[in-house]
């Protein structure tokens, strides 16, 4: 079976960047399972995913627009540590979540004095090339409750998908992680 629109993939991966540092394994959280088709993965990877089968062992150069998009220094901004009230502990490489009308954003901290804090709004691998390792491990097709639901369960465990489940486990045996 290919991996089609629809279909539910598992992968085993590495990515690195452009000096070959590791930026991310499935080695210890195991096999990536998605809904193919849905926009799940960065659109660079889901493009050279479509048509591969079980056992495929492939590589994957995406540059930064068809990943995590290009770096936007519009999105590094400045804000007086009077904003972070009760927070003393800010330090750079720090995450920090945003809430922007409908949209919630990762701001990550790049700087800190006493006046300031720089917070840089793009996402952390905006701008890098990113190299795959993948090895496909299974392919199936999505059950009609993936497909209403968008995503698998493994990926949504405090019902902010509405499926009916928590932190406590899925109701309704509705959890199909792939796993």
């Amino acid at each position: 079976m290919q991996i089609t629109k629809d279909k539910v993939a598992t992968f085993e991966f590495t990515v690195t960047n452009e000096f070959g540092t590791v930026l991310d394994s499935s080695e210890q959280s195991g096999p990536y399972p998605y809904i193919h088709g849905t926009g799940y993965l960065i659109p660079g990877l889901e493009a050279q995913m479509e048509g591969k089968a079980v056992g495929d062992v492939f590589t994957v150069l995406v540059p930064p627009e068809l990943a995590y998009g290009e770096r936007d220094e519009s999105l590094i901004q400045m804000v007086p540590r009077s904003q972070f009230a009760g927070m003393d502990e800010l330090e750079v490489g720090m995450q920090l979540e945003a809430h922007y009308q409908d949209e919630t954003r990762v701001l990550t901290v790049i700087g800190v004095d006493e006046k300031n804090v720089a917070l840089d709004g793009n996402h952390p691998l905006a701008g890098i090339t990113l190299n795959f390792n993948i090895k496909v491990v299974d392919v199936r097709d999505a059950t009609p409750e993936e497909l209403a639901r968008g995503h698998l369960h493994g990926e949504c465990c405090d019902d902010s998908c509405g499926c009916g489940c928590d932190d406590d486990g899925c109701q309704d045996d509705c959890c199909h992680s792939g796993h």
